[in-house]
């Protein structure tokens, strides 16, 4: 397994917009996703989009069952997601703080859908298609935005809600953050 190096945001390759993934089942989708998740993983991250580790393919992944960063987040089911679709199941959106592992020790206020249906397939090409809202389906909006060349920051509203995770939140350990 690898763990993989995480790119920051001023990469550029952060900013593409990904290629589809069109082999499903090989060894070497298999390996990328093992290596995404160990990644992931040691990073305290609630998700993981290819492009983060440089590979650029409409591939994220997310799920946990407690997340240090997100202590009061529900579980969310551990998730292989391949050209994804969303659609969103109502007009009304959700404010809340997301942070992200491309853009360390910050944290911003964004507006996500709170409810939407995903659809993709997973790594041996079945197709998934979950409906899904609150914290869940913020992941994995935050996650496929990846895969559009699109970091949380420019999804904030209002820049007086985004700034440094220590200062916003003093009381969260360092240490569990990005």
């Amino acid at each position: 397994m690898m763990i993989f190096p995480i790119l920051k945001m001023g990469d550029a390759r952060l900013l593409r917009v990904a290629e589809q993934v069109t082999a499903f089942g090989t060894p070497e989708l298999h390996e990328l996703i093992k290596d995404m998740f160990a990644t992931m993983v040691a990073a305290n991250g609630a998700g993981l989009a290819a492009p983060q580790i440089g590979v650029n393919l409409q591939l994220v992944i997310f799920g946990f069952k407690s997340n240090p960063r997100y202590p009061d987040a529900p579980v969310v089911p551990e998730t292989v997601l391949i050209n994804p679709v969303l659609t969103p199941l109502t007009e009304q959106t959700d404010d809340a703080w997301e942070g992200c592992l491309s853009v360390p020790g910050m944290r911003g206020l964004v507006p996500r859908w709170s409810a939407l249906r995903y659809e993709g397939f997973d790594q041996f090409g079945k197709r998934i298609s979950r409906d899904v809202n609150g914290f869940h389906a913020r992941v994995v909006q935050h996650e496929c935005d990846h895969l559009n060349g699109i970091l949380y920051p420019m999804r904030i509203r209002d820049l007086t809600q985004f700034g440094f995770t220590e200062v916003l939140f003093p009381e969260m350990d360092p240490n569990q953050d990005d």
